[in-house]
């Protein structure tokens, strides 16, 4: 089991240690809460569900569908408390659009009828470069009440680092202004022009990240 242990601290309380780990197929529903919770307040998730009260009942059911595909082809970090969660799916070069086809179908029957959600992931589709293998991010998030304590950049430094010993680049979509700068700060850069969705609502920033050349003592030759 892929095991770390990550430091995470706000400015006004204790440093505080949370171990990341692997999610188990059991907390599957505890961690689709948690995603359902966390992007309450999104402005993507705020433009696709208008309305309040049916936002919090479909987000679980919504961003399982993400959480799935990760618990099927990729995987996904979580602390070990489960305050906090990423979804990593590794894509192939020129794979074909077959699988983000199935996505969007699963999508549409999360929330029937629901037309913002298939214009945000033909969006999104469109944007997502196709011709370089890379581990995609669709979704990473902190509990609400834990926040600003440096859980992200714990769970997305550890798959960084990856990507850095792999030569592995990293693709996201960021969803708000506050995401993006600390992509930005962990070598994420925009891939071209921002997605703005139609009838006035938020920007996406699809964002890229070459791998780094690994931190460290070389090893020895010889």
């Amino acid at each position: 089991m892929h095991r770390r242990t990550a430091t995470a601290a706000s400015p006004s309380t204790p440093t505080a240690v949370a171990e990341i780990r692997r999610a188990r197929p059991e907390e599957r529903d505890a961690i689709s809460l948690l995603l359902g919770e966390s992007f309450m307040e999104d402005p993507v998730s705020g433009w696709v569900f208008p309305d309040e009260a049916h936002r919090r009942v479909v987000h679980p059911a919504f961003f399982g569908v993400f959480l799935d595909a990760a618990l099927r082809d990729g995987w996904v970090d979580v602390m070990d408390d489960l305050s906090a969660a990423a979804l990593w799916i590794p894509i192939q070069a020129d794979g074909g659009d077959e699988g983000d086809d199935e996505l969007g179908e699963l999508l549409a029957t999360a929330d029937p009828g629901n037309d913002r959600a298939r214009i945000v992931a033909e969006l999104t589709e469109a944007a997502h470069p196709a011709d370089r293998a890379h581990y995609y991010l669709p979704t990473i998030v902190a509990a609400p009440g834990r926040r600003g304590e440096g859980r992200g950049r714990a769970l997305l430094t550890t798959v960084l680092d990856r990507c850095d010993e792999e030569g592995m680049p990293a693709y996201l979509e960021a969803s708000n202004a506050r995401s993006r700068a600390l992509y930005e700060r962990l070598g994420f850069v925009l891939t071209g022009t921002p997605v703005d969705l139609p009838d006035g609502g938020p920007r996406m920033w699809p964002m890229w990240r070459e791998p780094r050349e690994p931190q460290g003592p070389r090893q020895p030759q010889g």
